[in-house]
Formats: C-alpha cells, structure tokens, sequence
C-alpha cells in the first residue's frame, strides 16, 4: 500500500487512518459514558479539515486556540456549541467570532481577559460563558516546553487568586460563570496528576457553592501521552478509575481535551531516500523530509521510529537520518539501524499529531500532501504546495 500511495501522492507525505482517529476517539468516549462527558479535540493537535470533520461526525466537541482554528471547526461541521475556547492571548476580532458563533465556553486567562470579554460581550448585546483556567502548580515529567501547569508557566490563573476572580466575574454583567478548567501539559504518563488536579478543582467548586457561584462544568484538560519510544502509554481505564468516582453526587459535566492522544498514531509521514553518505567515518540517509516537515525532533529532541516500508536484505548501519535543508539542526532521527539505497521508502511513525501544523516553508520548500485512507480507499485531503503557492501572497516592489 505504501508503495502505491507514495507513487500516487508523491512523498514527503502525511498518511492518516481514519478508522484508527475514531478508534482512538471512541476510546476516551467509552471511559467516561457513565457519567455527563463531553470530548472536546484539541485542534492545534492536527487541524487539517478532514481530520475535523471525522470527528464532528463522530459527536466530538473542540478545543480551540484561535479564531483560524473556529473557523476550520465550523468548516468542518462541528458543533459550535461544544468548542471550548483556550489560550492566552485571545484577541478582540476571535472573541467576537466565537461569541457570534455561539461557542460554549472561553476558557479564561486572566483578570484582564474576564474584562475584555465582558466588554466585547456588551458591544454585541450579548452574555459570554465562561470558565476560569486554573494553574494548579503541579509538576510533570515532560519536556519544559510541553509543561503549561507550573506557577512559573504563562498559562491560568494561580489557584490562590481563583476565587477573588470568580466573585470579580460574578459581578460583570455580560459574563455567564459555567465552568472551571485547568491543563497541566503534555505527555503526562500516569493518571495521578490528574486526579491531584481535579480534587483541588473540586474543592475550589465547594468553596464557590458557599458563594453562590455554581459550577456545571469541569475540564480537566487533555496531554494524555502517546509512545514514540520508550514512553509509557497512557492508561485511560486507570485514568477513568480515579476520576469517575470523584465525580460521584456532583451534578458536574466533565470536559476531556485530548489532541495527540486521538491523532498521533493514526499518522506516518512518508519520505524517500534521496542518498546515502559517509563522513569521517559516520553514516548519513539523506532523505526529501526535512525540518520544515517535521519540526519535533529538531525543536524538543522528539523520537519517531523510522521504518523501512520495504526491508532490505543485508547489513543494517547505524545513520543518522537527516533532510536537505540547510541546518545542522535538520535531522529525522540519529543512530538507527537501517539498511537502505537510493529511492527506498521510509516511514516516520506517529507524526500524525504536531506534524503537518507545525510545518512550515523554510527554504522555500512547499509544503507536503496530507492523505487520509479508509480501509482500501485514499484520500487526497490537502494537495501538495506548488512553488508558485511560496509566493502567491507576497508584492514585488514596482519597477
């Protein structure tokens, strides 16, 4: 199959399985249908339309960081009604969308943001609902980057100051106070923080009760891990164990967000080999992927496998699997056992999350196809960048 489809579709190439995203998706709607749950995507994960639009079709809510991302939701058919809106640094002109759109919820920041969207809120003659993203303070193992529930991270509202703001929001006439909210990062591998997390949200939901101010729903934020290498992978029945029962006489919808954890594994990205070369002794595969195709390894250290599609008879090497743009930094991979010739196909697993968004046009390289296949069928969901794409947007001075 991978032969046909690189033929096809050309390569670098992103590959996504449909079925394997509604598998995934199903998996976390499963372990919490016993109780008032919604699974709000995480947009930012993979935001190509079709991707969103197996989702929509699947009943899920969204969780967005922008107004580009809404609108590829809305495009998508999905329920504006179920997007919860995140992100520090909302601005005017995506506020008033999501309102207009009818959205369910911002996630809220700030004691700034509660004002700005009460604001806006007023100038469309409307009542904005919302919930306060809370930061717990609560370490993770995970790459620095990828860690946003820490005091010294920009995201949320310190739990110290949660309530002040509540009763602060309570008081603005445009806001409707629904929900509360946290994240604490990414490629979590266990499920205690969240269950560390969520008894500290639900002892703030207490303390709001003696103050009148009610809670319906709590969003527990997603970076539920996936395994590139030697991760552990993420155990949702455990997950489900320990948050169901917290859950237990409380009249409380849960929000879920996972991004990753639906789409990682349902994607490859496939590239050629362009050559091979040996330099003072160590082996490079020099492959049409680069950087700007795959930003992960480069920008956090991130592990793919990289699997031959063909397995070639003979004496595997260890190279470092490196792409043609100019960067030291341009690599797929080091140190992997592969035995490999001009034009062989490889495959780069579990790209299917923060692959494709993440890429750009760095040495005015177009962008690669996205490809989505059911069962035996192909899809061509995002053609292929022409040269002539680089330059649609941009002016020459006149002569």
């Amino acid at each position: 199959m991978w032969n046909e489809l690189a033929q096809q579709y050309g390569t670098p190439c992103y590959v996504y399985d449909k079925k394997l995203i509604e598998k995934n998706w199903t998996a976390f709607f499963h372990t919490f249908e016993s109780i008032p749950h919604q699974i709000c995507y995480a947009v930012k994960a993979n935001s190509n339309l079709a991707v969103l639009q197996v989702l929509a079709k699947l009943g899920s809510g969204f969780d967005i960081v922008s107004g580009g991302e809404l609108a590829r939701v809305l495009k998508a058919g999905g329920d504006p009604k179920k997007i919860v809106f995140s992100g520090v640094g909302k601005q005017d002109h995506e506020i008033l969308s999501a309102l207009k759109a009818g959205i369910g919820c911002f996630n809220v920041e700030s004691q700034f943001e509660l004002g700005q969207i009460n604001q806006l809120a007023k100038s469309v003659g409307m009542v904005a609902p919302i919930a306060l993203r809370i930061n717990p303070d609560i370490p993770i193992k995970s790459h620095r980057y990828i860690a946003t529930g820490l005091k010294e991270n920009k995201f949320g509202i310190p739990i110290e100051e949660a309530l002040f703001l509540y009763l602060y929001a309570k008081n603005l006439p445009h806001l409707s106070i629904v929900g509360i909210a946290c994240h604490l990062g990414s490629q979590i591998q266990d499920a205690e923080p969240y269950l560390i997390a969520l008894k500290k949200l639900l002892g703030l939901v207490d303390e709001l009760a003696k103050k009148n101010i009610r809670i319906t729903q709590c969003d527990i934020g997603g970076g539920y891990s996936v395994k590139y290498h030697d991760e552990q992978s993420f155990d949702l029945h455990k997950l489900g164990k320990v948050i169901l029962p917290e859950f237990k006489n409380r009249n409380l919808k849960l929000l879920v967000e996972p991004g990753r954890a639906i789409v990682a594994d349902s994607g490859v990205l496939l590239t050629k080999v362009i050559s091979t070369k040996v330099q003072s002794g160590k082996n490079f595969v020099i492959v049409d992927a680069a950087m700007n195709d795959l930003i992960r390894p480069a920008l956090y250290e991130a592990y793919h496998d990289i699997v031959p599609c063909n397995k070639r008879k003979g004496e595997e090497k260890e190279y470092d699997v490196v792409g043609p743009v100019c960067e030291t930094g341009d690599f797929l991979g080091h140190h992997r056992k592969l035995c490999v010739e001009k034009n062989d196909l490889l495959m780069i697993m579990n790209t299917g999350a923060y692959g494709f968004v993440m890429s750009s046009n760095y040495n005015s390289r177009p962008r690669c196809a996205e490809v989505m296949v059911d069962g035996e069928k192909s899809y061509l969901v995002r053609a292929r960048e022409t040269l002539e794409n680089l330059w649609e947007n941009e002016i020459c001075l006149p002569e």
